[in-house]
């Protein structure tokens, strides 16, 4: 059993008067002071019923009170259970309901769907409810590198989501093997605008109290704040997606960068060669980057000086991690990844034993061993950072009144990288009637942005339906887009 500190209250002690959070508006939160916050939140839910290994669920978009109420569930021994903010009720009660969710912590603009939810007995505790003054529990003042900290879900083929499984040491190695690649420097700032309810958001959060760094916390992204943080406020790294990179070259000239920035890690499917070249031009240092919500954010990182030698490489494994490919040297096969940042698994459902674990994703190797994605195995679409999988779109096309079938294919494009395309067949479809239902049951960014009719679905012998022709189909004017 491995224990260390809890790396907050280390912090803490190490550097009590150092930034652990800094503001755009340049206030900010030490480290002493992020601990005691957080302690007072872990009393205050502790005076709610929270006990160790409970699974409680957090709804809120970025928030001062979302890094408080993630650390008080550590000092308890808690389980935190991070939902999208953007899903549907009905999405959040087959996690809620799944996850085995005790209570909900949240932010006041999620009420709503906080009050329509369903599943189970699950207690509501509002944000502005955690504050006062209450007796301290005992606190876990020591981690254990196997406990699980943190549920994650991500979506399966057949349209039912499963929870990763982070422990801390998945956090902890996560967060050392991106320090071994990128180097750490005493000055060091993160921004952090990606949603923490996602890995790559969280992982960043973890870095600051792992590293002892600061971050620097935005409620979502904006270009220009960004812009500002970095020429005035000392942001040395920041982490995003190819839309995320685009609007960023826009607002930067060249002179307005200083050589103190040395990050740009961007995730979310490779940029393409144009805006690669147009931020190296601007000296916008590009690490791309291959991860999944399973190898707990990033597992392997392409450096900037082989962004266009290697275009469309996501590079090599990071240093305490190895990838391979389940097929013969130099040909397309299944991405296995191994590495102690690796999720041992999936809440309720059984992991396939062995100390590789298959992707899903489809790659290769170059002669100087660079890793190449050729596509996801099982269709994901990967939208804006987003994974997004056809079968779950499916799955609720088919309910909409006059659809008979349904089948949803990624369809490039420009800003988000890939969007979904809906091929229907049945009577008397109308669009509005679709994207309202699609807006009942799915998530924004899952909705199809082109939904075309057509006669019938290609399939083959074995009845499976050809994706890849749909695409063909399009391109030869087969199929009509529904107004």
């Amino acid at each position: 059993m491995t224990t260390m500190p809890h790396w907050l209250s280390k912090q803490a002690f190490l550097q009590p008067e150092y930034p652990a959070v800094d503001f755009p508006d340049g206030s900010c939160i030490t480290f002493a002071e992020l601990e005691e916050r957080c302690k007072r939140k872990a009393a205050a839910l502790f005076f709610h019923g929270v006990k160790e290994k409970d699974h409680i669920a957090i709804l809120s978009s970025n928030r001062v009170s979302f890094i408080e109420s993630i650390f008080a569930l550590s000092y308890l021994g808690a389980r935190a259970v991070l939902l999208n903010t953007r899903l549907t009720i009905r999405e959040l009660d087959y996690q809620i309901h799944d996850g085995d969710v005790k209570a909900i912590i949240y932010e006041a603009a999620q009420e709503e769907k906080v009050e329509a939810l369903t599943a189970g007995d699950v207690s509501p505790l509002p944000f502005h409810t955690l504050t006062g003054d209450y007796t301290m529990p005992e606190m876990k003042e020591r981690i254990d590198l196997e406990d699980v900290f943190t549920l994650m879900y991500t979506s399966g083929t057949t349209g039912a989501p499963k929870a990763v499984l982070h422990t801390y040491g998945n956090h902890w190695h996560s967060a050392i093997s991106s320090a071994l690649n990128l180097g750490m420097e005493r000055g060091d700032k993160w921004i952090l605008n990606l949603p923490m309810f996602h890995v790559s958001g969280f992982s960043t959060l973890m870095k600051g109290v792992i590293y002892g760094m600061t971050i620097e916390h935005h409620a979502r992204f904006d270009a220009q704040e960004v812009v500002e943080s970095i020429k005035q406020r000392g942001a040395t790294m920041v982490s995003g997606v190819s839309v995320m990179l685009e609007e960023l070259v826009e607002v930067f000239d060249r002179d307005d960068i200083p050589g103190s920035f040395r990050c740009f890690l961007l995730g979310g499917g490779p940029a393409t060669e144009k805006l690669l070249n147009r931020a190296a031009s601007l000296g916008i240092p590009v690490f791309q980057t291959y991860g999944m919500t399973e190898t707990t954010s990033q597992i392997a990182t392409l450096a900037p000086a082989d962004a266009t030698r290697k275009l469309g490489s996501a590079g090599k494994a990071l240093a305490t991690a190895s990838l391979h490919i389940n097929a013969a040297e130099g040909e397309i096969g299944e991405i296995l990844v191994a590495g102690p940042m690796v999720s041992g698994g999936y809440y309720k459902r059984d992991r396939e034993e062995g100390l590789l674990f298959a992707t899903g994703d489809m790659g290769y190797f170059d002669e100087e061993g660079f890793l190449y994605l050729a596509g996801r195995k099982k269709e994901m679409i990967i939208s804006g950072g987003e994974n997004i999988y056809p079968a779950e779109i499916e799955n609720v096309l088919v309910q909409v009144p006059g659809v008979s079938g349904a089948a949803v294919t990624g369809m490039k494009d420009e800003k988000w990288g890939e969007v979904p395309a809906a091929f229907l067949t049945g009577k008397d479809i109308k669009r509005d009637e679709i994207l309202q239902y699609c807006e009942r049951h799915l998530a924004r960014y899952k909705h199809p942005a082109y939904v075309y009719r057509v006669a019938e679905l290609p399939r083959n012998a074995s009845n499976k339906v050809l994706k890849y022709k749909l695409t063909e189909m399009v391109k030869a004017g087969e199929c009509d887009e529904i107004e």
